[in-house]
């Protein structure tokens, strides 16, 4: 009986893959910076969210580097960061703060619930269609008198449709307007004036888009977009903003 003995050489190629976060703030170390891209040399990438907290995964023998404003930041070795879960930086900017006055931005989200509190009969308003129901004239299934009734109140279904439709539409132009605001356009392509409102008409996103994206995504959409603006390329038609209704 003869013995057959397999080894297993490990893949000197594979290399392990570490998650590095953190969060970036400017200069005083204070204030967390939004919109800073994360990359690395293997051609990753992520930016900070509204909080300046960033996660990204990278090889060992990647570096990190950030940029913010097109400054990039020296790189920094997988290898030697010491903390990879908590690899806090501070990039030299300054953030002007008036503390005597606190602005406190419109909250989109909460007027949505609101807006939809308020209008809740319309929201959830549904074509009237026939339903079963139990016979007003003894024992058995019957038809639903009531929506058979209000099958026939066309102008008043038709306009109560149209209302919803424009609650809708009114409730995802202002989820876009609140992520592809002006603040954002102008620091990633420097665009100001009458190019900056031809950019933001031309250029505006799908609400799909704008609500599935992640920051790095949809920052990434508006800079390749604006090389198509320089080119005078029009969008692309899978995130220009779509009808539904």
């Amino acid at each position: 009986m003869s013995l057959i003995c397999c080894i297993i050489i490990p893949d000197a190629s594979a290399q392990q893959i570490y998650t590095i976060k953190g969060t970036v703030y400017d200069s005083s170390r204070i204030y967390p910076l939004p919109g800073v891209s994360v990359l690395s040399t293997s051609g990753r990438g992520t930016s900070t969210n509204t909080n300046g907290y960033y996660e990204i995964n990278v090889s060992e023998k990647d570096s990190i580097w950030f940029s913010y404003l097109n400054k990039p930041t020296m790189k920094f070795p997988i290898l030697k960061i010491l903390t990879p879960l908590q690899f806090d930086i501070a990039i030299q900017i300054n953030i002007p703060v008036l503390r005597e006055v606190k602005i406190r931005p419109p909250d989109y989200k909460l007027d949505s619930i609101r807006n939809r509190e308020e209008y809740a009969k319309i929201f959830n308003y549904q074509k009237p269609k026939i339903k079963a129901g139990t016979s007003n004239f003894g024992a058995g299934v019957g038809f639903d008198l009531d929506e058979i009734v209000n099958m026939f109140r066309f102008k008043h279904n038709k306009s109560t449709l149209d209302f919803q439709k424009r609650l809708v539409q009114q409730e995802q132009d202002k989820s876009i307007d609140h992520r592809f605001n002006k603040g954002l356009v102008r620091r990633l392509t420097k665009l100001t004036g009458n190019e900056l409102d031809s950019f933001m008409l031309v250029f505006r996103p799908s609400y799909l888009f704008t609500s599935i994206s992640s920051d790095y995504e949809f920052q990434k959409y508006i800079v390749d977009s604006y090389e198509r603006f320089k080119k005078g390329l029009p969008p692309r038609e899978a995130l220009i903003e779509e009808k539904d209704f």
